[in-house]
């Protein structure tokens, strides 16, 4: 069980990270208060807390969040998945689509995991 407390805390730190540099975007009143908030939901999970309601209010809104990108990242791979890694600066239209889907993705695959995870704390204490 300590090896998962460090995981989770090692998971909530590179949220953190990515989080933080998010600072210089356009948009950084949306993508660090994503991050953010994944993070404070892994920490939590590694301190045992269940926010059961609230993790799943989540997830549904990132679940909305990474349906809207989707046919920006089907348009990139109509045009062959070309590089998303080249610059800093997007170059084309969906290079930026496409980053934001795969943080939208790391953060609903934490969440899928979060909750499940206090689903299961719930369980467990009740049993």
């Amino acid at each position: 069980m300590r090896d998962f407390n460090v995981i989770s805390i090692i998971w909530t730190i590179l949220l953190l990270c990515f989080g933080l540099m998010q600072y210089n975007d356009s948009d950084w009143y949306i993508w660090i208060p994503i991050y953010f908030i994944t993070a404070f939901f892994t920490f939590g999970l590694s301190q045992k807390k269940k926010y059961i309601p609230w993790c799943y209010l989540y997830l549904i809104l990132l679940c909305i969040g990474s349906i809207s990108y989707i046919p920006e990242f089907l348009n990139w791979i109509k045009d062959g998945a070309p590089t998303i890694t080249g610059s800093m600066q997007a170059e084309t239209e969906y290079v930026e689509f496409v980053r934001e889907f795969f943080g939208l993705l790391i953060c609903l695959v934490t969440m899928i995991y979060v909750s499940k995870k206090s689903f299961t704390l719930t369980n467990q204490r009740f049993s």
